[in-house]
């Protein structure tokens, strides 16, 4: 997870919700943008004391020097502030595959199906939750006439599996010739992220975890984009609130400790 200082306290409630809901004990990583002050640093370490908390002047050092060789994806490393999702997970992926994570997410029960894409060792395609709209930077034909595949619709980088061969260098330095790519500040991150899985394989989680803008809790879990994210508080916390108080009140463990 990529967090700031704007959003760690939602950062713990995306974290602590996942944990409860899958019942999993999956690494962790949390990478800072470089805006976390010690506080926030020590309470995420006092919350996950496994975890491992990477600041952003040691991922800068180590990252940065590695896209030498792809002067694109180095500049785009340097200048946009959602690039480190891209680079920065990859570098320090420990594995195959990684939950790709935001922390304006929340879960409310077990999410069978991203589990199941998780841990099956034969699934080897990216899946992410479906948004509202294909918001890309990019036009389909471009990239169809380019490189001979078209991105898939609607993809959403919050929430999802991602594999780390899908997040291949070179593809990306090509992909950031496309024109108008880098039109949009925040959609770029998206935009790439889609592409590489639209080469690599990608299927869309099903619609029980797709992102909407009503009112109502659909699925195991719900995706609160900004749009939405005073539902996260009014909505999404005020049902785990609730649900902690349930679990006092039947003498088991609290889901959330304060």
């Amino acid at each position: 997870m990529l967090t700031s200082s704007d959003d760690w306290l939602n950062l713990l409630w995306a974290l602590k919700s996942f944990y409860w809901a899958s019942g999993r004990q999956y690494a962790l990583c949390i990478h800072d943008d470089g805006s976390l002050e010690d506080d926030h640093r020590a309470t995420l370490q006092e919350h996950f004391p496994d975890a491992r908390l990477i600041e952003r002047e040691v991922a800068d050092a180590r990252v940065i020097p590695s896209l030498d060789e792809y002067p694109k994806a180095k500049a785009f490393r340097q200048e946009n502030h959602l690039a480190p999702k891209l680079f920065d997970f990859r570098a320090y992926l420990e594995s195959d595959r990684m939950l790709l994570l935001d922390s304006d997410v929340l879960f409310f029960d077990e999410p069978i199906e991203l589990l199941r894409r998780i841990e099956d060792p034969t699934y080897q395609k990216n899946s992410v939750n479906r948004d509202m709209d294909t918001a890309y930077t990019v036009d389909p034909v471009d990239v169809h006439a380019q490189f001979g595949f078209e991105p898939v619709p609607q993809f959403n980088s919050g929430l999802g599996l991602i594999h780390r061969d899908s997040l291949r260098l070179d593809w990306i330095e090509v992909f950031l010739e496309l024109p108008d790519i880098r039109s949009h500040f925040w959609r770029i991150e998206q935009t790439l992220f889609a592409l590489c899985s639209s080469r690599y394989g990608v299927e869309l989680l099903p619609e029980s975890y797709d992102v909407h803008l009503g009112k109502g809790i659909r699925g195991p879990v719900r995706h609160y984009v900004g749009a939405v994210r005073h539902l996260m508080y009014d909505e999404g916390i005020r049902r785990l609130v609730a649900s902690n108080m349930l679990q006092r009140q039947n003498g088991l463990s609290p889901i959330f400790c304060p």
